[in-house]
C-alpha cells in the first residue's frame, strides 16, 4: 500500500524512531520495552502503528521477531542516522550557546608568537575545535583600529594602546616584562653583559626603532625613558617588529630597546643588556584586547579559557 512520503515523514516522530531502534537492536519487544522503560503492550502498539503509517511491515515475525524485513533494514539504518543528527542538531546549539561553534578573528603582535599565541591557541582548540581562527599578526595600533573596525574580535597587542580607544576597547595583560638594551657583540658596551647599562651611555649611538604609529604607546614609552636620562635618540634605521630590530642590531646597524623576553630567543650577535639609569624599568605588558560591548559567547569562551589556562 503506498502513502504520500510528505504525510508519512511528518507522522513518524523520534520517538516512534528510537523506539523501532530498540525492537530492531534486541529482535525483542520485551527486550525493547524494559530498555526504553516501558510497558510492552504499548510498545508493540506503537510498531504496529508505525507498520499502518508507512504501508509496509518493518518485522518478520510469527509468535515472535525472527528479523528484519528489507523495508525495516531500510528504515533502521536512515532511523539510526536521523536520530544521530537530531542529536548532533541538539548538541550543536547548545555548543553555539556556549560559545563552542562560530569563528574568531585574532591578531598578534610578533613577539606573542613565542610566549603567549602557542598556548593560547592550542588550550583553546582543544576544548573548543568547532571554533575557527583566523590569525593576523599586526602591531598594536593596526590591531586597535581592526578591532573598533569590527575587523578583528581580539588582538595581542603591546600596551599601552594608542590614546582615545581605552573605552571602547577592553584589556587583560597576559605578560609583564620590561625593555632592555640591544647591542651588537662586537660593540664596546656588550663587553659585560650581566652587567646593568646606564641608558645615557646610548645618547651617542645610531638607533633601530619602530615607528610612533604602530605602537605610539610603547613608543613614547621609550622616548620618555631616553628624555629622562638626558637625551633623545639618533634614529638610524626605522623597523615595525621588534623580531626585526634585533636582527639590525645584530647586522650592527644600531642599538636599540627591546623585551628581555629576547634574552632567551638564541641571538648569537647580540648582547643584551639591562638598563640602570636611577630610573624604574621601562614596562614591557602584553595583554589581550577587544571590543568593550563585544557579547561573542566564542570570545567569552576564549577570554575563559586563557583564564583557566593562566590558573593552573
Amino acid at each position: 500500500m503506498c502513502r504520500d512520503t510528505a504525510n508519512v515523514t511528518a507522522m513518524l516522530s523520534l520517538r516512534q524512531l528510537q523506539q523501532f531502534l530498540a525492537v530492531a537492536d534486541s529482535m525483542s519487544f520485551r527486550q525493547a520495552a524494559e530498555r526504553l522503560n516501558m510497558a510492552q503492550p504499548p510498545l508493540t502498539a506503537s510498531i504496529r502503528q508505525m507498520e499502518d503509517q508507512l504501508g509496509v511491515r518493518l518485522f518478520e515475525r510469527t509468535n515472535r521477531i525472527s528479523g528484519l524485513t528489507a523495508a525495516g533494514q531500510v528504515l533502521r539504518d536512515e532511523a539510526r542516522r536521523t536520530i544521530a543528527q537530531a542529536e548532533r542538531a541538539v548538541a550543536l546549539t547548545q555548543r553555539a550557546a556556549a560559545g563552542l561553534t562560530g569563528s574568531l578573528r585574532i591578531g598578534f603582535v610578533a613577539t606573542a608568537v613565542r610566549h603567549i599565541v602557542p598556548n593560547l591557541i592550542a588550550n583553546f582548540r582543544e576544548t573548543h575545535p568547532e571554533v575557527a581562527l583566523e590569525l593576523m599578526e599586526a602591531p598594536t595600533a593596526r590591531q586597535a583600529a581592526a578591532l573598533l573596525d569590527d575587523r578583528l574580535d581580539l588582538g595581542i597587542v603591546a600596551l599601552p594602546l594608542p590614546a582615545g580607544t581605552e573605552q571602547h576597547i577592553a584589556t587583560r595583560t597576559v605578560l609583564r616584562s620590561e625593555l632592555v638594551a640591544a647591542l651588537p657583540a662586537r660593540h664596546d658596551l656588550a663587553r659585560q653583559p650581566q652587567a646593568p647599562l646606564p641608558l645615557a651611555a646610548l645618547a651617542r649611538e645610531p638607533w633601530i626603532l619602530f615607528p610612533a604609529s604602530e605602537g605610539p604607546g610603547l613608543h613614547d614609552r621609550v622616548i620618555r625613558a631616553c628624555a629622562a636620562a638626558g637625551f633623545a635618540p639618533q634614529v638610524a634605521q626605522r623597523a615595525v617588529q621588534m623580531e626585526t630590530i634585533v636582527g639590525l642590531v645584530a647586522a650592527g646597524l644600531g642599538v636599540a630597546l627591546v623585551p628581555a623576553l629576547f634574552r632567551t630567543a638564541g641571538w648569537e650577535s647580540v648582547v643584551f643588556r639591562g638598563i640602570d639609569g636611577g630610573a624604574s624599568p621601562v614596562p614591557y605588558e602584553v595583554a589581550l584586547a577587544w571590543r568593550r560591548n563585544d557579547s561573542s559567547p566564542a570570545l567569552a569562551a576564549l577570554l575563559a579559557s586563557r583564564d583557566a589556562a593562566a590558573s593552573d
